[in-house]
């Protein structure tokens, strides 16, 4: 048996806030781990973790990334899909294509998708890629 983290208990579990919804957060993961009972986190939480640091809790995306693959990292969670390997690239937060989309890119490559179909240009660096080119209409 496992359990899956939504947004706002991951949320809880890195900022602290609210104070007692994060108290209870970590009272339930270490009841829970002490049950030895699973802990997932799925790429859907990841990426909207990812965006809530930065746009509700002001967390530069430097941070939001570092925070992310440390709790990954910790052991208290198991991530259910690509999150994890993904947060481990270097200079991630500069890097173009971002964690996003680089997950969306490792999730395909996983599911042995032919290639992934894109019109952005910070794409045709990564593997299994097909760049359409086009025109913006204005």
């Amino acid at each position: 048996m496992s359990f899956g983290l939504d947004t706002s208990v991951v949320l809880r579990l890195l900022t602290g806030e609210p104070t007692a919804q994060a108290r209870a957060a970590i009272r339930w993961l270490r009841e829970t781990q002490a049950a030895g009972t699973a802990v997932v986190i799925s790429d859907l939480v990841a990426s909207e973790v990812y965006f809530a640091l930065q746009h509700h809790y002001g967390v530069p995306k430097v941070e939001a990334l570092r925070q992310l693959a440390l709790f990954f990292r910790s052991g208290d969670v198991v991530a259910c899909g690509e999150a994890a390997e993904v947060l481990e690239t270097p200079r991630l937060a500069s890097a173009k294509p971002g964690f996003v989309d680089r997950l969306i890119h490792q999730q395909y490559r996983r599911a042995k998708v032919a290639a992934m179909v894109t019109f952005e240009r910070a794409a045709r660096g990564l593997p299994q890629v097909c760049l359409l080119e086009g025109d913006v209409e204005g």
